[in-house]
């Protein structure tokens, strides 16, 4: 497990597959089957601006394009796909069930 990770349970004890992060305390994520955001590489120029509107740091640079490295805790937002000039986000919301949840409704 992650520094900086909780244990999540089903109530029994057993592990289920939530996470919940101490560097966003009241939100948890439902781990999704599938990634539900992407990067197309060839038209991705590698300006960076989803590296600097991402709280969760989801993004990184190599090779000169911007290319997921986790979406453990993106809040789905999408402000990576609405900065994106250049259309190389592609943004899927996660299936029901999972991906983002808050205590805050």
């Amino acid at each position: 497990m992650r520094t900086g990770w909780l244990k999540m349970s089903d109530g029994n004890g057993n592990p289920d597959r939530r996470q919940a992060s101490r560097r966003f305390p009241g939100v948890e994520w439902e781990r999704t089957p599938q990634p539900f955001i992407r990067v197309d590489g060839d038209s991705c120029d590698g300006c960076a601006r989803c590296l600097r509107v991402c709280l969760a740091g989801c993004f990184k640079i190599s090779g000169g394009k911007a290319r997921v490295s986790t979406l453990d805790e993106c809040m789905e937002c999408a402000a990576c796909w609405f900065v994106c000039e250049r259309d190389a986000i592609i943004f899927s919301w996660p299936t029901g069930g999972n991906g983002y949840r808050t205590d805050w409704g």
